[in-house]
């Protein structure tokens, strides 16, 4: 089959995918999501026979609203997309995965999203003067910042306004200083780590924290699949955080989840599966 691996670059779990579907008999090309063309009529190509998203470049709203489109374009057509690109606008926007995953009765943080600096300090007070300030659109803990100074949490915010970006506050959940990264697969949780924190509260293995394997409990592996299901995602990197009584939060769910500290501390072969994944759907 011919794959399209829609990405930014030639990066590790590019060539990872590229690697698993030469493996597995399949004809894989990179294709630059930047400089993705769209033709119709007469002058059409023929679309791949499948595509797997491996980044979610910024871009202007005309931009971003086209590459959508012609993802939805391609789904239309009958091409597997992994993942649905219903699935990668819910994720990509933190408000809007949240919905989806309270409407599902999952736990999630406390959460206050608004637009000004006065909402936003009736918001630090309100979620108990100890919050963590997230990116609308972000991943793997950058740009995250936990704030408990009144002071501080202003200017912050006020900064923020000032550059017209929603303003998202998130109640710390104290913790015990790990929490468990669960992919899942077509329904599946296909591996499961714990990551520690070192001398930091997150727990992102990019932001320096440890992983090793861990096995779900029953509980955990339904929390994990409930929380894909919920934002429609066939492959998702689901976040299960435990609370101080024992509760477990779903701080988040990637639909372009990466699995490069994943793959060495379970061996699974996460590329492969994905490839065999979106070639037999």
């Amino acid at each position: 089959m011919r794959l399209a691996l829609l990405a930014g670059g030639a990066g590790w779990h590019v060539r990872d995918l590229l690697r698993a579907a030469t493996e597995l008999g399949h004809a894989a090309t990179t294709v630059d999501f930047r400089r993705v063309t769209a033709v119709a009529g007469a002058a059409a190509e023929a679309p791949p026979d499948a595509v797997i998203v491996r980044t979610m470049p910024p871009g202007s709203l005309e931009q971003v609203v086209f590459r959508m489109d012609w993802l939805h374009a391609l789904q239309g057509r009958g091409v597997p997309v992994l993942n649905p690109p219903r699935a990668l606008e819910t994720c990509v926007d933190k408000y809007l995965a949240g919905v989806r995953l309270e409407a599902a009765g999952l736990l999630v943080p406390p959460t206050v999203v608004c637009q000004h600096t006065d909402a936003a300090m009736e918001a630090f007070e309100r979620l108990g003067g100890d919050v963590v300030i997230k990116p609308l659109f972000g991943s793997e803990g950058r740009g995250m910042v936990r704030i408990s100074d009144p002071e501080i949490a202003w200017r912050t915010v006020r900064a923020l306004e000032r550059v017209q970006a929603v303003l998202y506050l998130q109640a710390f959940i104290h913790h015990p200083g790990w929490d468990v990264r669960a992919f899942v697969l077509g329904g599946r949780v296909l591996a499961a780590m714990r990551r520690t924190a070192r001398d930091d509260w997150r727990t992102n293995v990019a932001q320096g924290g440890r992983a090793e394997p861990v096995s779900l409990s029953s509980a955990e592996t339904d929390l994990a699949l409930r929380a894909a299901a919920a934002v429609g995602a066939v492959a998702a990197g689901v976040d299960l955080l435990p609370g101080p009584n024992g509760e477990r939060y779903v701080i988040e769910v990637n639909a372009v989840p990466g699995w490069r500290a994943l793959a060495p501390v379970t061996g699974v072969d996460v590329a492969r599966e994905l490839v065999k994944h979106v070639t037999s759907t």
